[in-house]
């Protein structure tokens, strides 16, 4: 069935070419044909149109039948730097041969249907001469097939570079999201193992609770592995089982404040983008506090951006401390920029700072729209771009 399928594909294909080819001879015939009739107008007597169109169609449809296997010449021995010589000789004779052919098979057409017309100079023993005398434009026409053909090949041969360049760079840029994604999950299991840990001996329905609580993130984390981007409701699933781990190991001394746009639940993210951000604000915002610390998590649209800002009211950065060196030097928050960067580029911001108010804050900015010239700004939802 597939030899089938295939042949007939490729069947369609050179009826597709060979009708391309016929329609460009038939341009060509048409044009010379006119230009024909003007010049035989002006003799005496004056050269009848329909003789005009047919020489000319019979010289332009005779090279329609020599092309394709001058494009198969081509193909068989391109013009390259390899073998130019064999190619190039192979060629000299080849067009000879061609040339040779087509003359005289459109002398002898022309002799058969004008060999009665009076004056017509077409006699069957000035074939060789007549091949011979139109050999310059003969040659001339092969060439710029021959040219054409070689030109369309390099350029199929520079699309196809590109395709396949295009093809790499999208699996490095896939393998490299899912490399640093996967860096977040032993990460957080070594957190969170820990924090399990040190209940156990102090308080084991609590670490029964942050157990559970371990599992169903995991359980969630495992229905997307094969995912870069949820929606942001499906991430606030994973940050509240996060959370509520985190509650459990600071029981009092932590508390959350989420405010969600409703609107902007349906927008896609990358997955698990909040959790190393949330982390890392508990970790040097919550944990060096002696008393209650609130962590503050707010996400709205506006515009064609998704706004989302992760707040705590922990000391804030140090005077002395570049958040550049953050970046680079947390696992957690270098993951994410990272991540943010291969999948938007230059579209998305993401920036940690001091607040106005105290504490330090993160502020992520994902577009909503492609910037794709020839697709429509749309919102990036669960339904795709």
């Amino acid at each position: 069935m597939s030899h089938f399928v295939n042949g007939l594909r490729s069947g369609r294909g050179r009826l597709a070419r060979g009708s391309l080819i016929f329609a460009a001879w038939t341009v060509v015939g048409l044009t010379f044909s006119g230009q024909g009739y003007y010049d035989g107008s002006h003799m005496e007597p004056p050269v009848p149109w329909q003789r005009v169109l047919y020489t000319q169609m019979t010289w332009a449809y005779m090279w329609a039948l020599a092309t394709p296997f001058v494009l198969r010449l081509v193909r068989r021995f391109p013009f390259d730097r390899k073998r130019w010589l064999r190619n190039a000789t192979a060629h000299v004779l080849f067009s000879a041969l061609c040339l040779l052919v087509v003359g005289l098979l459109e002398h002898a057409v022309l002799y058969l249907t004008f060999r009665r017309a009076a004056g017509y100079p077409y006699a069957l023993r000035n074939g060789l001469s007549f091949t011979i005398s139109n050999y310059t434009e003969g040659l001339s026409i092969y060439l710029i097939i021959a040219f054409l053909s070689s030109a369309y090949g390099y350029y199929q041969k520079y699309r196809e570079g590109e395709l396949r360049a295009s093809r790499l760079e999208a699996q490095l840029s896939r393998a490299q999201l899912e490399a640093l994604k996967m860096q977040l999950h032993p990460h957080f299991l070594f957190n969170t193992l820990h924090s399990i840990s040190a209940l156990l001996s102090k308080d084991t329905e609590a670490a029964r609770t942050m157990i559970a609580r371990l599992g169903d993130f995991l359980r969630l984390t495992l229905e997307n592995s094969g995912t870069q981007e949820v929606t942001l409701r499906r991430e606030m699933e994973f940050l509240n089982c996060y959370l509520e781990i985190e509650r459990i190991r600071f029981q009092d001394r932590l508390t959350t404040r989420v405010d969600v746009q409703r609107e902007a639940l349906d927008v896609l993210v990358p997955n698990l983008i909040l959790q190393p951000i949330v982390e890392n604000a508990i970790r040097h915002g919550i944990a060096p506090r002696s008393g209650p610390g609130q962590i503050e998590i707010r996400a709205a649209l506006k515009g064609e951006t998704l706004f989302i800002r992760v707040r705590d009211n922990g000391p804030g950065l140090p005077p002395n401390r570049n958040p550049q060196g953050l970046l680079r030097n947390g696992v957690g928050l270098s993951n994410t920029r990272t991540r943010l960067e291969h999948l938007y580029g230059a579209r998305q911001r993401f920036e940690i700072a001091n607040d106005p108010d105290g504490g330090s804050a993160v502020t992520l900015e994902i577009p909503l729209a492609t910037d794709d010239d020839d697709a429509p700004h749309l919102i990036r939802t669960a339904g795709g771009l």
